[in-house]
């Protein structure tokens, strides 16, 4: 009966977190890899310059009217304006700790690995707290952008801050795609696992993990949120270090290699409208 309350639960908040997933998102993803080291910075709001936070490119365009993914850099100190966007976006903390809520609401600092969804049209500030504070960044359609809140409205959506301390993770065994012996924990953040329906989970790889995933969608974005992974295709000799903030996208029907480096798990967002299937190698 428990474990059934789990998933039942996992399953209800997936749903909960989103009211856009019923769009398919129609790009194809390759196989493809950005190291954050190669991230290109620009600012996030180029109208405030410097008082903005910075950000950079993973995959898509933000100032085009498809989907993308990016990385967000707050300062230390740093506090927004009340303000609105005209797309909902959803966002993980890598590093630091982060606020978004109303201007009104007690901060509420979300730690790495936390969740958020910010309604399009909803006032609100964005706040950090850290040294250093990154998150990754994700929009179901562009262009994104920052407007006054005297032009907020009310999509129908609904706010959504998940401490990481509040995610339910489930055990391989309680999930199809995923190897029972492969220690491999899954949490559901968004979406619909009905066939061609975005939905976005977190994996949680153990200390040690050596294995791979096999994508059977056309649409496969993975970030680094925690850790680090040695990354490789499996018909490719290149092999990639991944620390957190990095991005891996996969052609459909592509199998990655996949391999937690260092003594820390490693979590990983992907976003995906289809199957994928995560399973064990034997170690080198």
């Amino acid at each position: 009966m428990k474990k059934k309350v789990i998933i039942y639960l996992a399953i209800l908040f997936s749903f909960y977190a989103s009211a856009q997933t019923s769009k398919i998102d129609n790009s194809l993803s390759k196989n493809e890899v950005v190291t954050v080291q190669d991230v290109a910075w620009g600012w996030l709001n180029p109208l405030r310059g410097d008082k903005s936070p910075a950000a950079g490119k993973l995959w898509g365009d933000r100032t085009d009217t498809l989907a993308s993914g990016f990385l967000v850099k707050f300062k230390k100190g740093f506090s927004s304006p009340p303000h609105i966007h005209n797309v909902t976006y959803r966002g993980v903390v890598i590093t630091g700790l982060l606020h978004n809520d109303d201007e009104n609401a007690e901060e509420m600092w979300l730690p790495a690995g936390s969740f958020w969804q910010q309604p399009a049209g909803e006032a609100h500030i964005t706040a950090a707290l850290s040294n250093n504070n990154m998150a990754y960044i994700e929009i179901q359609e562009g262009p994104y952008l920052v407007k006054p809140t005297e032009e907020a409205f009310d999509n129908g959506e609904r706010p959504v801050n998940v401490d990481s301390s509040n995610i339910v993770w489930l055990n391989a065994s309680d999930i199809t795609w995923v190897t029972d012996k492969s220690n491999v924990q899954t949490a559901f953040l968004w979406g619909s696992h009905a066939k061609g329906d975005l939905n976005a989970s977190m994996l949680k790889l153990p200390v040690g993990f050596n294995g791979q995933i096999q994508n059977l969608s056309p649409n496969f974005r993975a970030v680094v949120i925690q850790g680090t992974l040695e990354h490789q295709v499996s018909d490719n000799k290149n092999i990639h270090t991944l620390e957190a903030g990095s991005y891996f996208g996969a052609a459909q029907n592509s199998t990655h290699k996949i391999s937690v480096k260092n003594n820390q798990e490693v979590l990983v967002y992907i976003r995906t409208n289809g199957k994928f299937v995560v399973s064990t190698l034997k170690n080198k």
